[in-house]
């Protein structure tokens, strides 16, 4: 199953490209909803194409939900996103990031998720179609707040 939602954020594509190279961007954007803790306490770590870290994640920050493992495939300012991400619950959970400009002050910005849980799936993905909406809402957030 597929998770789809786009927004307007409210800078330019570099500035959101250069959020999305920290984990502490993931973890603001994520919280409540979820949290990511570093598996190897790399908390200064940034995203790069080839390779591969694991999270202790945990749902509403709270409820263990195993080893999350994150392979960045494509980590790029122009091309996007993609990951492939895993975790003892959810196999299959493949996603990808575009950034458009729109404006020199505005970007449209796409989550684009691949879902595989098996019989879990529909729940999976319900809870995801939440999650990335409110991930959203906190980069639109994060967004005014730092660049007023």
């Amino acid at each position: 199953m597929i998770v789809k939602k786009t927004s307007v954020f409210p800078a330019d594509r570099h500035t959101v490209f250069m959020y999305l190279q920290k984990l502490s961007t993931l973890q603001y954007i994520a919280s409540p909803y979820a949290s990511f803790e570093p598996a190897e306490g790399d908390h200064d770590m940034v995203w790069k194409a080839g390779e591969t870290s694991a999270y202790r994640f945990r749902l509403f920050g709270r409820v263990p939900f195993g080893t999350h493992v994150i392979t960045v495939i494509r980590f790029d300012e122009e091309k996007g996103i993609y990951t492939r991400e895993r975790n003892e619950h959810v196999p299959v959970w493949n996603h990808g990031i575009i950034l458009e400009d729109l404006t020199d002050s505005s970007c449209r910005y796409t989550d684009r998720v691949e879902i595989g849980a098996g019989w879990k799936t529909p729940f999976i993905w319900l809870w995801a179609n939440a999650f990335y909406a409110h991930r959203q809402r906190k980069w639109v957030k994060l967004l005014a707040r730092h660049l007023q």
